[in-house]
């Protein structure tokens, strides 16, 4: 019999509490540590739990692979008193090449909600450039992003970011940035899959492309990646999403 994705996810669970639990031991934890400055620094023990599960939880991994067993999960969200369930790769799994296809075809759906819930609310990009950050000159406008990563050019937005470093003089921070339905249109059109969440007066969508299991990093931009959106009626919180 082969495990399913929610067993796998229960297996999972109960091997992360017998870690903290201190049942499982990893005795070459301090060898894995390259620099021994650090490995002094740090509590082994806490060290050899971490260890522990990883090995144990790439161990499952493989057992996916094997066996072609999903990484999705479905997850609920609920705004207005509309409820909306959609497809996502469990934190703690891996997701098949099929999984994906699940993803993007899911993505009609999801925007289908959004559109719905979002009628008459006012739209932001999530954690852009700061107002203190001169996108002109840096040439990395939102509209001129968007192209760029429409198209995946890796080398152009190399270039691009090493005219960002070559501006390390101008401050930076990270804030909300207004945007207009025809740029979160244009948005929707470059992703290949889409995710939902929610707050009691907010809601957020996630236009994400491509590795599903790196998109969330942001070393992996932009190869992968995923843009934020919060949907308003007043200005967002100033959590970073």
């Amino acid at each position: 019999m082969t495990y399913t994705t929610q067993q796998l996810i229960e297996i999972l669970d109960r091997e992360l509490q017998a870690n903290w639990k201190g049942e499982r031991i990893v005795l070459s934890s301090a060898e894995r540590i390259n620099d021994p400055v650090v490995a002094k620094l740090l509590n082994m023990n806490r060290v050899s739990k971490v260890f522990a599960y990883q090995d144990f939880r790439h161990q499952i991994h493989q057992y996916q692979r094997e066996n072609r067993v999903s990484g999705i999960i479905w997850r609920s969200c609920t705004f207005k008193d509309k409820t909306f369930s959609y497809p996502e790769i469990y934190n703690q799994l891996i997701p098949l090449d099929e999984d994906k296809t699940i993803l993007i075809q899911a993505k009609e759906s999801v925007i289908d909600f959004w559109r719905e819930v979002t009628e008459g609310m006012d739209f932001w990009l999530a954690n852009a450039p700061g107002k203190n950050y001169n996108l002109n000159s840096t040439k990395l406008s939102l509209e001129t992003d968007i192209e760029t990563r429409g198209h995946r050019d890796a080398e152009t937005i190399s270039q691009n970011e090493k005219v960002v470093t070559s501006h390390s003089s101008v401050k930076k921070t990270n804030h909300h940035q207004k945007i207009n339905r025809e740029y979160v249109d244009k948005l929707i059109k470059q992703a290949e899959w889409a995710e939902i969440d929610a707050a009691l007066s907010e809601i957020y969508l996630g236009l994400c492309w491509g590795d599903p299991l790196e998109y969330r990093y942001q070393w992996a931009k932009p190869k992968s990646g995923c843009d934020r959106i919060i949907a308003a009626y007043t200005e967002p919180s100033s959590i970073k999403i």
